[in-house]
């Protein structure tokens, strides 16, 4: 099995980015894999006046990028004594360079907000940009965690792979519950225009999912959920309430290749809890689960 690569980590000092800092370095401890905190400033971009004010110690734009970067570090130390964490202070647009130093990574964390301050929209805008781009699975953290509950995990007619496997390496090193849905989608007025039984075909793809499931972390409880709802994402947020990790894959079908699917959209506006949207690029790491 290759070597895991780093679990990368998005810090702007704000509470929302101090949570995922803290998430992401357990998260790099129990898989036995390097944090890589890194902070991007945007300030290079709107003055050249980066420098200390004369006269005062630990002063400037460029000092206080440095110590927001090392407040990140100092929290990922404090979440996981003994983690091997590295540091990285870039300037730019946070979305681009997040994406780039993050490819064939094992993960990417971000907060649900901040990463862009007053630019960001609803779950955040960069949160958003990084969901479409990345070439590694994205994990948002929010504040409402629920360390008890299980992982969540939505898998449509293609059985969703690459979210099914990194669903089941969460829940093995949490040795948490692993609960799988599929939705079937009846539009308003389904019942009414004789459609033909969905029932056999959408078991038969959460049949074929726990079974991947049980080969990949064979350790996990798993469980299947067949739900029936007018609205997808609306089934996947309310099955998601009390879980751990929800876990969606991703299909971009616009005119632009970095855009995200509208379920995985609607996920990461309205979900309370954390959310892993499950990416893969060209450089990205095959997951396997021992």
């Amino acid at each position: 099995m290759a070597e895991p690569g780093s679990i990368v980590a998005g810090y702007d000092g704000s509470a929302e980015a101090a949570a995922a800092v803290q998430w992401a370095a357990q998260q790099a401890l129990l898989r036995g894999c390097p944090l890589r905190v890194v902070h991007v400033s945007i300030w290079p971009l709107l003055t050249k006046n980066l420098g200390p004010v004369p006269g005062v110690a630990d002063s400037g734009l460029e000092r206080a990028a440095q110590a927001i970067l090392e407040d990140g570090v100092s929290r990922a130390r404090g979440a996981a004594p003994g983690l091997d964490v590295e540091g990285t202070l870039l300037q730019g647009l946070p979305a681009s360079y997040l994406a780039e130093i993050s490819a064939g990574e094992e993960m990417l964390v971000v907060g649900s907000r901040g990463l862009g301050g007053f630019l960001g929209l609803l779950v955040g805008s960069v949160s958003l940009e990084l969901a479409a781009t990345a070439t590694c699975p994205v994990a948002v953290i929010r504040p409402d965690l629920q360390p008890g509950g299980p992982v969540v995990v939505a898998v449509d007619g293609s059985g969703s792979p690459a979210a099914l496997a990194d669903a089941c390496a969460l829940a093995a090193v949490w040795q948490a519950a692993l609960t799988i849905v599929h939705v079937r989608h009846t539009p308003p007025g389904y019942g009414l225009r004789g459609q033909p039984d969905a029932e056999e075909p959408a078991g038969d793809i959460l049949g074929s999912a726990l079974g991947r499931a049980r080969t990949l972390a064979p350790s996990v409880q798993a469980e299947g959920r067949i739900l029936t709802d007018t609205s997808v994402p609306h089934a996947i947020i309310k099955a998601s309430e009390g879980a751990r990790m929800l876990v969606v894959g991703t299909k971009g079908h616009g005119f632009l290749r970095e855009t995200i699917g509208s379920t995985a959209h609607a996920v990461l506006h309205h979900a309370r809890g954390p959310v892993l949207i499950s990416r893969r690029g060209t450089a990205a790491r095959s997951v396997e689960v021992q």
